[in-house]
This record gives C-alpha cells, sequence and structure tokens, in this order.
C-alpha cells in the first residue's frame, strides 16, 4: 500500500479500500452512501467536505489517524472515534419508531387538536433552545406513541387530522436524530412521515413531509432524487397558491430554497440561482413578518439560504459579503442562527482566513451548541481549525474542537 506523493484524499480512500479488497459498494453502504458517491469522491469530481464522512469512512477502512487519509503530514494526529455519533435520547427514540404496536388499544385516543398542539409546541422548542436535541428528543417517545394510538383508534375527519400531526411529528424526529440515528431509522421516520400526510390526503402535509424526505435523499447523496421529490411537492402546491393559505405558500418556498441548496451542492449554479429567485419571490408576496413554523421559511431565512448557496458554490467573497447585510437577530430560530455563522465560517476557511472563521465558530457555538455538535459542516470547520489554525489560537481552537466533539482529551 502506496501513501506517498502527492495522493488526493480520494485517491487515498481508493488506495485503503483496494488493500483491503473492499469494493465501492460495500466501502459506501458502510457510510450510509451510494456507490456514485463514493466513485466521485475516488475520482476527485466530487469533495469530501463532510468531517463525519470522513471519520465514517476512516472507521470503515480501519484508519486510526485522519491524516492517512487527508495527507496532512504536519498535522497533529487525528484519532477516530469508531461508531456514529450518539445522543442520549437515541434509544427511547428508536423503541417509539422501531417497536410499532399495530392493534389499538382501549385507551381512549388523544384530541387530535391536542396532539396538533403538542407537536407545534415541539416545533418552537425546536427552533428556540440551544439544547434542542435533548429538550425535543425527551418528548418525542410519547408523542410518536400517542399520534400513533390517535390514528389507529379514529376515523373519518378525526383521523385525517391525527396524521397530519402524526406526519409533523415524524418529521420532527427526522430533524431531531438526523447525523445521529442509524440509517435505517432514519428512512422509516421519513416515509411514514410522508405516508402519513398522504393517507390525509392534505397537500400542505405532503409537501411539508417530501421537504423532509428531500432531506434525506440529499444527505445519503441522492441529489436528484431529492430535486424529483421537492419539485413534484412544489408541483402538487402550485394550483393552490392564489387562495392557499399563507403556511401553503411557506412550505412552497421553503421546497424552492432546499432545491436551491441542493442544486449548489451539485455545482449548478444557474439552477441553485433559479430555486433560490423562487422562493424569493414567495417571501416577497408573504407578510413582512412571516415565518412558517416548522421550516421557518420567511424573509430572513431566504436570505439565510443565499450565504448557504453561496458558500456550496465555493463563492466565498459573496457569501460573506452577502452575510454582512444581514441581521441574524430577525431570525427567531436558534438552530438557523447558528447554521448561518457555520456557513460564514465555511467562507472564510474558503478565503484561507482562519482567524475569522475560528471567531465566527464561536459564535455559533455560543448561539446553539447543540446545533454545532451534531451538525457535519460544522464539525468538519472545527476539526479543520483544531489542524491548522494560527499558533496564537491553537488553544481556543482545541477548545473549541473538544467542546463539539471532534477530539476528546
Amino acid at each position: 500500500m502506496d501513501l506517498s506523493g502527492d495522493l488526493s484524499v480520494g485517491e487515498r480512500i481508493k488506495v485503503l479500500r483496494e488493500s483491503r479488497g473492499m469494493s465501492r459498494g460495500a466501502l459506501a453502504q458502510l457510510c450510509g452512501r451510494g456507490p456514485d458517491w463514493l466513485k466521485k469522491i475516488e475520482s476527485g469530481e466530487r469533495e469530501l467536505r463532510s468531517h463525519q464522512l470522513l471519520l465514517a469512512l476512516a472507521s470503515a477502512l480501519q484508519v486510526h489517524d485522519l491524516s492517512v487519509i487527508t495527507g496532512a503530514e504536519n498535522a497533529p494526529a487525528a484519532s477516530v472515534p469508531f461508531g456514529r455519533l450518539n445522543h442520549p435520547v437515541m434509544p427511547d427514540i428508536w423503541a417509539a419508531v422501531m417497536q410499532r404496536t399495530v392493534a389499538a388499544h382501549g385507551t381512549t385516543p388523544a384530541d387530535p387538536a391536542v396532539l396538533q398542539g403538542r407537536a407545534d409546541q415541539s416545533w418552537r422548542l425546536w427552533h428556540t433552545s440551544s439544547r434542542n436535541r435533548t429538550e425535543v428528543g425527551s418528548l418525542l417517545p410519547g408523542l410518536i406513541r400517542d399520534a400513533e394510538a390517535a390514528v389507529r383508534s379514529l376515523d373519518g375527519p378525526d383521523r385525517r387530522a391525527a396524521l397530519v400531526a402524526l406526519s409533523d411529528v415524524y418529521r420532527l424526529t427526522g430533524q431531531a436524530t438526523a447525523y445521529v440515528a442509524p440509517a435505517e431509522l432514519a428512512w422509516v421516520v421519513a416515509d411514514r412521515a410522508l405516508s402519513a400526510a398522504q393517507d390525509a390526503d392534505q397537500p400542505a402535509a405532503i409537501a411539508a413531509a417530501a421537504w423532509n424526505m428531500g432531506n434525506i435523499l440529499r444527505e445519503t447523496a441522492y441529489p436528484e432524487e431529492a430535486l424529483r421529490v421537492v419539485d413534484e411537492a412544489a408541483g402538487l402546491l402550485r394550483p393552490h397558491l392564489d387562495d392557499a393559505p399563507n403556511d401553503w405558500r411557506g412550505i412552497y418556498g421553503a421546497l424552492q430554497l432546499h432545491a436551491a441548496v441542493t442544486a449548489a451542492r451539485e455545482g449548478r449554479e444557474g439552477d441553485a440561482w433559479r430555486y433560490w429567485d423562487k422562493g424569493d419571490q414567495v417571501a416577497k408576496s408573504l407578510p413582512a413578518s412571516y415565518v412558517h413554523p416548522s421550516t421557518v421559511f420567511g424573509r430572513a431565512n431566504v436570505d439565510f439560504h443565499a450565504v448557504s448557496v453561496a458558500t456550496d458554490l465555493r463563492k466565498a467573497q459573496k457569501a460573506i459579503g452577502l452575510a454582512d447585510d444581514i441581521d441574524p437577530d430577525v431570525m427567531p430560530s436558534v438552530e438557523r442562527r447558528a447554521r448561518l455563522w457555520v456557513e460564514v465560517a465555511r467562507g472564510h476557511l474558503q478565503r484561507g482566513d482562519r482567524t475569522a472563521a475560528l471567531h465566527v465558530m464561536q459564535m455559533a457555538h455560543r448561539i446553539g451548541a447543540e446545533t454545532v455538535a451534531f451538525t457535519p459542516s460544522a464539525r468538519h470547520v472545527a476539526a479543520d481549525l483544531w489542524r491548522s489554525a494560527p499558533r496564537a489560537m491553537r488553544g481556543e481552537a482545541s477548545q473549541l474542537a473538544e467542546a463539539v466533539g471532534v477530539v476528546t482529551v
């Protein structure tokens, strides 16, 4: 096995894979991705930006030091913690989702309006708490079981209302367990959210569930499928938009922003900005203060997504310029504010300004500690800074990396 010379990250992965006798499909599956994704990584057609995926590859290849893959000869040793990210809420959520009861219980089912209220409150908590995974995750097992029981026990309009609530609960479950759930749970949750919305025959609920499904497809390296799903969902809503409630238009706008980021990650600049512009037009048609309750679509989120699109397109100067014109405090979602600063940090890294990136990442962590700790792009930035921060900033970079969990002491 020869890893000497100026091998790229992709070439190193290929050498390591072949030296272990692993097929491309087998290695990709261990990372929760498809073989086409790995082929693009190995050929250099796609850049490996996710620190979490880098860890997954290292673990699957039984590499104990990330520098073997990254080729960073002068970087400090970066040990690989084997296994996926973990969170204490996962066992109870797993049990509620996977140990699903098929028989109706004799207890009185929850009122669908009360269920929906609990789901809405949980979404608000998701967006306002800096410990959103912990706090929302503790509520989800009971919500899942109660919503499932209501759907099994009710009929007619009450059952359809319970199905919409159940779909919302499963969408939130997908958000709260992203990057910490086993792949099978992520797919089950996304599918149940969409199936419940389709059974309810409620277009806005179907579109919201499709937005959630698109997230799973995009994060598992199926960008074309992600775009297809959100485009179909947008087409379902489009005939109703003239007379639709604000929240229907809100989810339609969220679908456009989702597609914009998906296209940007694939380097499709024209498509990315066309989708973003459609979302921008929707935001202009809504009241200035409007915010969609679960996707937080609105004026601020459209502006935030412009930064994400520019960063994913590696237009760092544009991304930072766009961020300079944003007042982050107008965004009611703590999670989205934290993610904005992560995107800005990525932009600074693209420009090679690690001092600015560290400062911005520290802000992101103060705003939403769990968002940073469990978002792969944030962990990638923290790991990059830990490896290569200026000497005067290494202490702070190490503190951030330890707080985020990309290194341990």
